[in-house]
C-alpha cells in the first residue's frame, strides 16, 4: 500500500507539471454511464495534457459512521468505523471516445478479510468505455453490472445511510465482462434506455475459474414523462426540486450459470455450482422535493441447497426468494430532508430452516450541506425477524454518520 500511495503522488506531481487544469463541463454524458460508479456534485480535480491527448479526473469519498446496536439475545453495541473510503480516476486517452473508469477502495468492510491464496480486494471499478456517440457506449472490464436501481447508485448518493436488506441480499453488483448501452434521453418527451452484459458471473476480483459459466443481464428503462434533471435517475432524493413531475419505470433479467458463490456475485463459495435466475422492478417518481421510489427484486434457483462431501451437516445455499421496498421523502427549502423506508423479504420455503422473513422500518434526517457530496444523516432503523418455530428476533440501531467527497 506505502508503494502505491508514493507510486500515485509521482504521477500526479508528472501530470501537475505537464498539465493544465480544466473543466469538465463536456463530459456530463460521462454520468449517466452506469460504469461509472458514483454521483458527484461538479467534476472533481480534472486534468488535460497540453496536446490534449489525454484527461484524468480524480476524485474521493469518505463515510464516517457511529452506530448503536441492540440486537435482540445479543449484548448492545456501540460501533464506529470508516465505513467506505474511495479514490476514483476516470477520463480518456486519446480521444474522448476511449474513456476510462478506476475506483479503488481501502475501508475494513470494502476490502474483507484477506485469506490465504485469496484476492485483495481493493479495485471495485477497472473499465475501459468506447462512445462512438451520445446514444452508444461498450465496457469491457469490472463494473457494476444493469441490475436494480439502487445498487446502480452509489452508496454516495444514497438518502438513508445505506442501502436496503433486500438490495443487500438479492443485488446482482459487480463483475468482469462486456457491457453495452444504449441511451435516449430527453428532458421533455418519452425517453428509454437498453442495458446488456455478458460477464463471468462470480463477482469482483474472481481468478479461480475453473468451468465456462457466464452470466446474461439484460435491463431496460422508460421515462414517459422525460428524463430526469442533470441524471437524477443515479441519486436519490429530489435535490434538483423537478418543476415538472417526472417517472422511471425498469425491469432487469438476469440468469448466472453454473454460479459458485451464495448470491452470485458475492457470499461464500457453494459446495457445487448453482445456475440462478434474478429479476429486478424499480419505479422512481420526483416532483418538486418529493420523492417516491419502489423496488421488487426476486432470486430462484433449483436445488438451492448444497452439501460439503465430506460433512453432510455441513450446508452453504443459494439465497434464493423475493423483496419489496418502498422509500418516500421530502425536502425542504433549508436542505433539510425526511426520509421513510420499509423493507419487507420472504425466503423461499426451500431456505426458510436457515433464514428468517424480515421487515425493516427506517426513519431518517439528512442535512445536505454540498448536495449528495457533503451531507450530515441520522437514521434510526428497527427490525422484526420471523425465524420457523416462532423463534421471533426484534432489533434496532440508530447511526450517524458524515459523507464528504469531491
Amino acid at each position: 500500500m506505502k508503494n502505491f500511495i508514493i507510486l500515485v503522488f509521482i504521477i500526479c506531481l508528472g501530470v501537475f507539471s505537464n498539465a493544465q487544469i480544466i473543466k469538465f463541463d463536456t463530459i456530463d454524458k460521462e454520468v449517466k454511464h452506469a460504469a461509472l460508479p458514483y454521483y458527484s456534485y461538479g467534476k472533481g480535480l480534472g486534468l488535460t495534457s497540453p496536446d490534449s491527448i489525454f484527461q484524468l479526473n480524480i476524485r474521493f469519498r469518505m463515510q464516517n459512521r457511529v452506530t448503536y446496536w441492540d440486537r435482540e439475545g445479543d449484548e448492545e453495541s456501540i460501533d464506529a468505523q470508516i465505513r467506505r473510503l474511495r479514490l476514483r480516476f476516470d477520463g480518456y486517452v486519446g480521444s474522448p471516445e476511449f474513456m476510462y473508469s478506476i475506483q479503488l477502495s481501502f475501508a475494513p468492510e470494502d476490502v474483507g478479510e484477506v485469506e490465504d491464496g485469496g484476492n485483495l480486494n481493493v479495485i471495485r471499478d477497472a473499465v475501459i468505455v468506447y462512445k462512438p456517440n451520445e446514444h452508444w457506449d461498450f465496457s469491457f472490464g469490472q463494473t457494476k453490472l444493469p441490475g436494480n436501481r439502487q445498487r446502480l447508485n452509489s452508496s454516495g448518493a444514497l438518502q438513508l445511510t445505506d442501502r436496503s436488506i433486500n438490495n443487500s441480499k438479492f443485488n446482482i453488483d459487480r463483475d468482469f465482462g462486456l457491457q453495452i448501452h444504449n441511451s435516449n434521453e430527453f428532458s421533455n418527451k418519452f425517453s428509454y434506455n437498453f442495458r446488456g452484459a455478458i460477464s463471468l458471473g462470480e463477482g469482483r476480483n474472481w481468478t479461480d475459474n475453473s468451468d465456462t459459466g457466464l452470466a446474461l443481464t439484460g435491463k431496460a428503462e422508460i421515462f414517459p414523462l422525460g428524463a430526469f434533471k442533470k441524471t437524477g435517475a443515479f441519486f436519490e432524493g429530489d435535490i434538483q426540486r423537478e418543476e415538472k413531475p417526472k417517472l422511471m419505470l425498469s425491469a432487469a433479467f438476469h440468469q448466472n450459470n453454473k454460479a459458485r458463490r451464495e448470491r452470485g456475485q458475492t457470499g461464500n463459495e457453494l459446495f457445487e455450482a448453482r445456475t440462478m435466475q434474478s429479476l429486478f422492478g424499480d419505479l422512481i417518481f420526483k416532483y418538486n422535493g418529493w420523492s417516491f421510489q419502489s423496488a421488487y427484486m426476486n432470486r430462484t434457483a433449483k436445488n438451492p441447497i448444497t452439501y460439503n462431501p465430506e460433512d453432510a451437516n455441513d450446508v452453504r445455499y443459494v439465497f434464493v426468494g423475493e423483496g419489496l421496498d418502498f422509500q418516500t421523502s421530502y425536502l425542504f427549502r433549508n436542505n433539510y430532508e425526511l426520509i421513510g423506508r420499509y423493507s419487507n423479504q420472504w425466503v423461499d420455503d426451500k431456505i426458510r430452516p436457515f433464514e428468517p422473513n424480515t421487515q425493516q422500518f427506517s426513519l431518517g434526517l439528512t442535512k445536505y450541506i454540498w448536495e449528495h457530496a457533503f451531507k450530515i444523516q441520522a437514521e434510526g432503523t428497527y427490525e422484526m425477524q420471523d425465524f420457523m418455530l416462532n423463534q421471533d428476533k426484534n432489533n434496532w440501531y440508530v447511526r450517524f454518520q458524515v459523507e464528504i467527497g469531491i
